[in-house]
């Protein structure tokens, strides 16, 4: 007798035996129960998942003697005939060698006629988007007022290239991949009923092989029994189902996790040797690292498509990494994988992104660094904002100087400039850095003085630097900074007054004393607490004026440091400009 091929001999010829398809074949079945049969059925999905399978078990379902019924009897002449594919009555074209116009004429005009023994004339057409758009159009007409005698059932790899007008006359469904577990299991069936030795290793192989597709999973277990004469060894399914030595992969996924450059190189170098197709070496190892990652997630090594050894040799390695690290080299390997299928040198283009993969080990996490934990580059040694100059701070002025000078002269006097300096960030140092830049640097060694404390706050804003040195004593006890203004002196007092001086002393005493320091402003026997504001102990105009609150005038006196005193209107002069 004719040797008779796996997937021909063990074709399902009952819904039962479908793998994989258990919603469509509860809908088919409750459709022929019922008697909701449609005029028209698009089945969608990769090759060998079984589309032309059931559009030829619903032809028997439907012209069974015993039906319609939700499993053909396959003993009635009706399904003899239609398994054998002699039916009259049941059309198989393939409108890849069918896809003239004047042909899909021809077909449609038999068509009208009744059928010739059995209930229903059922019309298959595999592979439909082959037509051309004229056909189409000669075969919409009967797709949309069909004879109550005939049935369309249209299968297709590329439902979205399937017009519109033909999609909305169909019920269309769509036939999804099968798992490795459901093929597995199906490859153990046969195996058993065939009398092949294979592994459940060497079955999930074979099914992972297939890509989901019934059909090539049991063609793929059909050569290789042939192979092996009837034994499959888990070392033949790796080579003939096109998996790559997994001693291999180990090396590499070793030398990409320790960063041995020099060790990656030469595994490229191997391939390219040895004439594999580097980007299905990429693909290959891509699903090894895959493993890997499920491995330290907790998997078992039972789980993974891989001979015993193979598998256990993996899960050493998965062992002594960490999560984060397969996750950062596979997603730069993704990132990747487009370069290498587009790119004319492939073999170049798998070294460069095994090399940058292996470039991942030698980083440093950011975490470590804010930890201090970490090993810093020589110019990250230093603080991360530049030293800047010390503050040039104005002249102490004493009690008897300030009663001797009206408020106009100290009003007069020219305050301090400020000096931008740019911090790494692009920000001018005069600007209060962001919250977290306290916790990144270092907090001196030693009690705080009033020279830390200048020197502190010079890094943000030199202008309060100079108005905290004219200071007439800074006291520090047990977390608070106590701040002595000079009697009659409304200069630092004012300063205080604003919310970017009082953020950038506030950010100064959190770096020298730690977090919850305050401060206060003591004037003679007055104790103003941080944060509040503080009385005017000027003689000038009040601050109230709107001149005064104008945002521009506010940024400009904040700027040089200064204070608004009077606020003074002039009437323009004839004929000249307003002063």
């Amino acid at each position: 007798m004719t040797y008779q091929v796996l997937a021909r001999k063990w074709r399902p010829q009952d819904f039962s035996s479908l793998v994989g398809q258990g919603p469509i074949v509860t809908a088919l079945r409750n459709a022929l129960t019922e008697g909701r049969i449609a005029q028209a059925y698009l089945f969608s999905g990769i090759r060998g998942v079984g589309k032309t399978t059931t559009a030829r078990l619903l032809a028997k379902a439907v012209n069974c003697e015993k039906g319609p019924a939700a499993d053909p009897c396959n003993e009635c002449q009706a399904c003899h005939d239609i398994t054998a594919g002699s039916d009259l009555d049941v059309i198989e074209v393939d409108a890849a060698t069918y896809s003239k116009v004047e042909q899909v004429r021809e077909l449609t005009e038999s068509l009208r006629y009744g059928p010739a023994r059995h209930r229903y004339k059922v019309v298959v057409i595999d592979e439909i988007h082959r037509l051309s758009r004229q056909a189409f159009d000669a075969l919409l007409k009967i797709v949309e007022e069909p004879p109550p005698h005939l049935i369309f059932i249209f299968a297709t790899t590329e439902a979205e290239a399937v017009p519109a007008t033909v999609l909305s006359r169909c019920q269309e469904f769509r036939f999804r991949r099968v798992g490795s577990g459901e093929l597995s299991a199906h490859l153990r069936v046969l195996s058993d009923a065939e009398g092949i030795e294979a592994s459940d290793a060497a079955l999930r192989l074979i099914a992972r092989a297939g890509e989901g597709s019934v059909r090539d999973s049991v063609a793929l277990l059909d050569q290789l029994a042939t192979f092996g004469s009837g034994t499959i060894r888990d070392e033949d399914a790796a080579r003939l189902a096109g998996n790559l030595d997994a001693a291999l992969f180990s090396d590499l996924l070793r030398a990409i996790l320790t960063g041995e450059s020099a060790t990656v190189s030469a595994i490229a170098r191997r391939v390219e040797v040895e004439g594999w197709d580097p980007r299905h070496v990429f693909a290959q190892f891509l699903a090894y690292g895959r493993d890997a990652l499920h491995l330290t997630m907790g998997g078992s090594a039972d789980q993974v498509d891989l001979p015993r050894e193979d598998a256990a040799a993996l899960a050493e390695i998965a062992g002594s990494t960490r999560y984060e690290n397969l996750l950062r080299m596979l997603q730069l390997l993704l990132a990747s994988e487009e370069t290498v299928r587009r790119s004319e040198a492939g073999a170049l283009a798998v070294e460069i992104a095994w090399l940058r993969a292996a470039e991942l080990p030698k980083l440093t996490r950011v975490e470590e660094l804010l930890q201090g934990r970490g090993a810093q580059p020589a110019a990250a040694v230093h603080s991360t904002r530049p030293a800047a100059d010390p503050p040039r701070a104005a002249p102490r002025p004493t009690p008897a100087t300030t009663a001797a000078k009206p408020p106009g002269a100290q009003r007069k006097q020219e305050p301090p400039r400020r000096q931008a300096v740019e911090t790494p960030g692009g920000e001018a140092a005069g600007e209060p850095p962001p919250a977290e830049t306290a916790e990144t640097v270092a907090r001196p060694a030693g009690p705080p003085t009033k020279a830390s404390l200048l020197e502190e706050v010079s890094r943000y804003k030199q202008p309060l630097a100079a108005h905290l040195d004219a200071a007439q004593e800074l006291v520090f006890e047990e977390g608070r900074l106590l701040i002595y203004s000079p009697p009659g002196d409304s200069w630092l007092a004012k300063a205080l007054e604003r919310k970017s001086n009082r953020a950038v002393l506030d950010q100064a005493l959190a770096q020298l004393c730690g977090q919850g320091a305050t401060w206060k402003l003591v004037e003679g026997t007055a104790e103003v607490p941080a944060g509040e504001t503080v009385p005017d102990a000027g003689d000038g105009g009040s601050t109230e004026d709107p001149a005064i609150q104008h945002p521009t005038v506010q940024a400009v006196l904040d700027i040089f440091g200064g204070a608004a005193e009077t606020v003074k209107t002039t009437e323009p002069e004839p004929g000249g400009e307003d002063e």
